[in-house]
């Protein structure tokens, strides 16, 4: 199995060692992280840019990473993107939380009931993470694939993470996440998103219409803990040529079906 080693990535080597390779881990990892975050392969010049760096000490890293298979390259643009390597790790990830062995054939019921795509996330620091993702049958595929991180305030699943997250965190959720305008719709006024979270807290579900993507909707209900609180949130996502708001509402009670059923499978953390 390929692994990196610090001397690897750890191509600089200043007078403090140990605080200097600390840092050059840091930075490795934030070029992977910009990675993940960018749609689609991007070059070094840009990643030198957005990560701060000089483009000799960001182009050193990435052909570290590239060589354990953490990153790809692609001579003709000379674009790098994530390798295969981050793949592998998130799998391992994936199936010591139980995510992937547990998570996807209940989601698979769900989709079947719905008939159109089940999606599970969870939070991610101020974003959500989707984790599994059954596709429908019908055409028409839900971007958010495993490994897509997106906003919390204008998503389903992310404003129901919110809504039901314990209460301190989520005071802070409402008070401090940046309302990014990422589609016309979104919501960006602050009141408006308290607003909205409390709604959220008194149905139980959130609603996304068209404010994360043009021509989408869904719905979403958190899975529970013993106390409350969301471990994770679940949505079934459909285009709005297919499905209006209340026909997506109407599948709210299918939804905290699958819903109890993965609070009661899903490890606790």
């Amino acid at each position: 199995m390929t692994s990196i080693t610090g001397d690897e990535i750890l191509t600089e080597k200043p007078a403090k060692a140990g605080i200097a390779k600390t840092d050059m881990v840091g930075k490795a990892l934030s070029l992977l992280v910009m990675l993940g975050d960018a749609p689609g392969a991007t070059t070094a010049a840009d990643l030198s840019r957005r990560a701060d760096l000089p483009f000799s000490t960001a182009y050193r890293l990435l052909q570290s990473l590239q060589r354990a298979g953490f990153v790809d390259f692609e001579p003709e643009g000379k674009k790098y993107s994530l390798g295969l390597r981050v793949f592998q790790l998130g799998l391992y990830v994936s199936n010591s939380l139980g995510y992937a062995g547990t998570a996807t054939p209940v989601l698979t019921r769900l989709t079947e009931k719905t008939q159109e795509a089940s999606i599970l996330a969870v939070q991610d620091e101020d974003r959500f993470l989707t984790v599994a993702k059954v596709d429908g049958p019908k055409a028409f595929r839900v971007t958010s694939d495993p490994g897509y991180r997106g906003y919390l305030h204008c998503s389903a699943v992310g404003k129901a993470l919110v809504a039901f997250a314990e209460p301190g965190e989520s005071a802070r959720l409402v008070d401090t996440l940046e309302l990014v305008p990422v589609a016309p719709k979104s919501i960006t006024d602050r009141d408006e998103f308290r607003a909205e979270i409390e709604r959220i807290r008194t149905l139980g579900y959130a609603l996304m219409d068209e404010e994360n993507e043009v021509g989408m909707r869904a719905v979403a209900v958190p899975v529970l803990d013993h106390d409350g609180r969301a471990i994770a949130a679940i949505a079934c996502s459909a285009p709005t040529v297919r499905m209006t708001a209340e026909e997506l509402v109407d599948q709210v009670p299918a939804l905290r079906e699958t819903a109890e059923e993965l609070a009661a499978r899903l490890p606790r953390h």
